[in-house]
């Protein structure tokens, strides 16, 4: 809880702050925060497309302890696959980077109640991640704003993915619908989603590991595939300014990611033909799979979807649920 002397002087006011509220035991000693799931790649954008969804969510309760040390313990959705060490637990090392950063050695009890299950494809490695920068940044008397929370929490996504990506954490962390322009420097731009515009994921009960996902992936795509790709992403960005959905749909076309990986989802063509047939705007893989998504343009429309989805996957042998929800605008929640 000591400032580095080197810090600049705004730091040190707010370390100053800190150690006092600690020390006077006036700083707030527990947090709860719930983060939700979120769709990656949205077809046309590998890698630098991704928006948040309602539902399902983590929710992390996070204790401020007074010895160093972040201690986790988990319950939920798959939650005995999931690592209890900090630096190899998407949260914990989202926290580590954070104090890190900070030259903070504070000490934290973390929770993490799993309702978005790993290898699930809708974010969950991002969900964890951001509600725990979100808490600590919180607990801290928030020296670091928003978007200064980001590089922290895709230091935790490393963990899961082996690399740095941003297209979960970042619409898990601001909400919305976002568009990674660039990594280097990293240029982060929050697109805008027209009012009448839902989604429905449909997660089936199994799992597919992340970096398992990425291995398979061709390390070069034909330049032609490139520049049609580059299209479908621009004309996706120009629906969504112009609440085009017909646009939207022709642009929701993946040429790098989804022709390998539908492989590995059980009757995935006939699960989205279903959703189409059904009137969705578009459809496809999130993420590295097997949840699917669909984008709609009405509430019962995403929930039609929803159903046909979950009917066709049970004919090929999987249980599956459905999660309809309008895009989720806003960043994690604080629940108390």
């Amino acid at each position: 809880k000591v400032m580095a002397p080197e810090q600049p002087l705004q730091q040190q006011v707010c370390y100053t702050i800190y150690n006092y509220a600690w020390k006077t035991g006036r700083m707030t000693k527990k947090i709860k925060v719930r983060a939700t799931a979120s769709v990656a790649n949205v077809s046309c954008g590998f890698d630098c497309l991704g928006y948040a969804i309602g539902d399902p969510a983590d929710i992390l309760t996070i204790n401020l302890k007074d010895y160093p040390g972040v201690n986790i313990t988990l319950s939920g959705s798959k939650a005995d696959t999931i690592t209890t060490v900090a630096k190899y637990n998407t949260a914990g090392k989202a926290i580590l980077s954070l104090l890190n950063s900070l030259e903070i050695n504070q000490g934290f009890n973390v929770h993490i109640e799993k309702g978005v299950p790993p290898g699930s494809g809708l974010g969950s490695s991002a969900a964890s991640a951001a509600a725990a920068v979100v808490g600590v940044n919180e607990l801290l008397g928030n020296p670091l704003k928003l978007d200064e929370l980001l590089v922290h929490g895709m230091a935790g996504e490393a963990v899961a993915s082996g690399e740095f990506h941003a297209d979960n954490i970042a619409p898990a962390l601001f909400g919305g619908m976002i568009l990674i322009r660039s990594y280097d420097p990293l240029d982060i731009l929050q697109l805008p989603v027209p009012e009448n515009l839902f989604s429905t994921a449909v997660l089936p009960d199994f799992s597919v590991n992340t970096k398992d996902a990425r291995r398979m992936l061709p390390k070069r795509v034909p330049l032609k595939s490139a520049v049609e790709q580059a299209g479908h992403l621009a004309g996706f960005t120009l629906g969504l300014y112009k609440a085009d959905f017909d646009l939207l749909g022709r642009s929701m076309v993946d040429l790098f990611a989804e022709p390998v990986r539908a492989e590995l989802i059980p009757g995935y063509h006939i699960v989205r033909q279903a959703a189409m047939d059904t009137g969705a705007i578009g459809c496809g893989i999130s993420g590295s799979g097997p949840a699917l998504f669909a984008l709609c343009d009405s509430e019962k429309i995403s929930r039609k979807v929803g159903i046909a989805m979950v009917e066709s996957f049970k004919k090929n042998g999987l249980n599956s649920i459905a999660y309809p929800s309008p895009i989720q605008r806003k960043p994690p929640e604080i629940l108390g």
